[in-house]
């Protein structure tokens, strides 16, 4: 792969004082795949990438859900070219149903799940900012999520990376200036009538003023808080009921405090995620209030002779 030497080096001194903030960047195994749509969020994490690595790459993916795809593509390839990165283009294809912004979503993680193998990647970068961060934590908290939803994004998770969560969304943006680098703005960022834009352009800016500060340091913060929490109880209940299998003894779990014996249960289940009333009733299951419980995905939890046991739907091409 190209390295950063057509970065110049002068340029490479411009991104000193971001690049001491991403120290992510340097840690994680390669090579790196920057999702890179064009704005200016992914391409300040791209000259970043290309400033203290030599193993970048760059994949940009087009959901196919506005004209245009093709020229954002090129955009970004001549954007990594500039930094002397490879580049690609992934075309995907959103599945119909509501909420468009969960589903576009899950179809650019599937996409550069399948680039990362495809492209023999270590490392998927994205480019989540704390502005993002904290519209998260509101988004999950109006969803009425528990600590580990209010601790929000995680830096660091499998193969997946999110160096940039100490940074301003401002910040990518003088990074990109800094360098002569123009990004592509997205118009649908300001549709309102999609809840992350709402939330972006609305909610915090009105909770700031009323709270007269900025609330997204304290929102990142509070997730960073959070999420250390959660991941310790997690842990801990992982020690306390380590199912390996989808039959295991209910009487362990039956004897945790219930905010582990709920933890450890989501983490039985797996994906996705059973909701807060379906834990409740797996709960239920297993000190034989009732025989079993059906949950979503085709799967069900059933009890018999004290031991759980969990089965999932099977799938008929």
């Amino acid at each position: 792969m190209a390295g950063p030497g057509r970065l110049s080096e002068a340029r490479a001194r411009l991104l000193e004082p971001w690049v001491r903030d991403v120290p992510l960047l340097t840690e994680v195994p390669g090579p790196v795949l920057v999702a890179c749509s064009g704005g200016a969020d992914s391409v300040a994490l791209l000259a970043l990438a290309a400033t203290v690595r030599s193993d970048v790459v760059a994949v940009h993916v087009d959901h196919g859900l506005r004209p245009g795809g093709a020229d954002e593509a090129a955009f970004v390839a001549a954007v990594a070219d500039r930094m002397g990165v490879p580049s690609e283009r992934r075309v995907t294809i959103v599945a119909p149903g509501p909420n468009l912004e969960a589903r576009a979503r899950a179809a650019r993680h599937a996409a550069l799940a399948e680039a990362r193998e495809s492209l023999g990647a270590a490392t998927v970068a994205l480019g989540h900012t704390a502005d993002d961060q904290a519209e998260t934590v509101v988004l999950n908290l109006l969803r009425g999520s528990g600590s580990a939803g209010l601790g929000a994004m995680t830096a660091r998770r499998g193969h997946v990376v999110r160096p940039l969560l100490g940074l301003r969304r401002t910040d990518t943006e003088a990074v990109c200036a800094a360098i002569g680098v123009e990004w592509f703005r997205d118009p649908t960022n300001d549709d309102v009538n999609l809840r992350r834009n709402w939330v972006r352009h609305e909610v915090l800016p009105a909770l700031s003023a009323g709270a007269a500060r900025d609330l997204v340091p304290v929102l990142a913060r509070q997730a960073a808080l959070l999420r250390s929490e959660s991941d310790y109880l997690d842990e801990l209940a992982r020690a306390a009921w380590p199912p390996d299998a989808a039959i295991t003894p209910a009487a362990p779990l039956v004897a945790l405090p219930e905010v582990l014996a709920r933890r450890a249960v989501r983490q039985w289940v797996g994906g996705p995620p059973p909701s807060a009333a379906e834990v409740d009733r797996i709960l239920a299951v297993a000190r034989g209030q009732v025989r079993a419980t059906q949950l979503a995905g085709g799967r069900r939890v059933s009890r018999s002779g004290g031991v759980l046991v969990l089965t999932r739907a099977s799938v008929t091409p």
